[in-house]
Parts: structure tokens; C-alpha cells; sequence
């Protein structure tokens, strides 16, 4: 089992849901993030004064999913979420040991 963990933007949200609902995994945690890659945040004018945004508001996803189905999941996070624009986000994959349905006592990947 893989721990995907994605960074979007947040206005992206609703497609990469879909399309993971889409392969058959509905479930995933959202939590919304504040940072900043390359792009070191945005400048923007309000009322003619200039301020820094140093974090940028985002999503990260975070969903567990059989190691055969880690390419699959990828691509259409990649594919959902991208923009070609700077700040589109990132991906990460982690090893997950093991998983336990807290309901059923059901471990492994059959609590996925």
C-alpha cells in the first residue's frame, strides 16, 4: 500500500475528485495549506499598496491506495490538477505498513 499525498490548488478540487471517484477510490482526507515552491509566493496590488503573499492558500489530498493502482492514481491526479502554470502543486508517495478499518477490525489492503 502507497500513502498519495497531493498539493493542488484549490480551485482543481472538484475535477481531481472526480476523476479519483472516477477509478474507483470516492474516499480521500482534504485539508486546506498554506506554501510555497519555486515560485516564492505572489505579489499583488490592493488600493495602490503592494503586499507580499509569502504562503499561498492550497489543498492537500491524502489517500491510500493499492500499490498496483499508484500509476493509475497519479496520472489522473497529474492530468486533473495541472494548469501548466507555476504553483500547479506536487505529489508524493510514502510507504504505508499497514491500514485497519476501525469498523470491521479488517486490515491490510482489504481495509482500503
Amino acid at each position: 500500500m502507497k500513502k498519495i499525498e497531493a498539493i493542488i490548488r484549490i480551485e482543481k478540487f472538484e475535477e481531481v475528485r472526480e476523476a479519483l471517484k472516477g477509478l474507483g477510490y470516492p474516499g480521500m482526507t482534504r485539508t486546506p495549506v498554506e506554501g510555497h515552491g519555486k515560485q516564492k509566493g505572489l505579489k499583488q496590488q490592493f488600493r495602490g499598496t503592494t503586499f507580499e503573499m509569502d504562503f499561498l492558500p492550497k489543498l492537500k489530498i491524502e489517500i491510500v491506495v493499492l500499490d498496483e493502482d499508484v500509476s493509475k492514481i497519479l496520472n489522473v491526479i497529474t492530468n486533473a490538477a495541472r494548469t501548466g502554470d507555476t504553483g500547479d502543486g506536487k505529489i508524493f508517495v510514502l510507504p504505508v505498513d499497514n491500514a485497519v478499518r476501525i469498523r470491521t477490525g479488517e486490515d491490510g489492503d482489504n481495509a482500503i
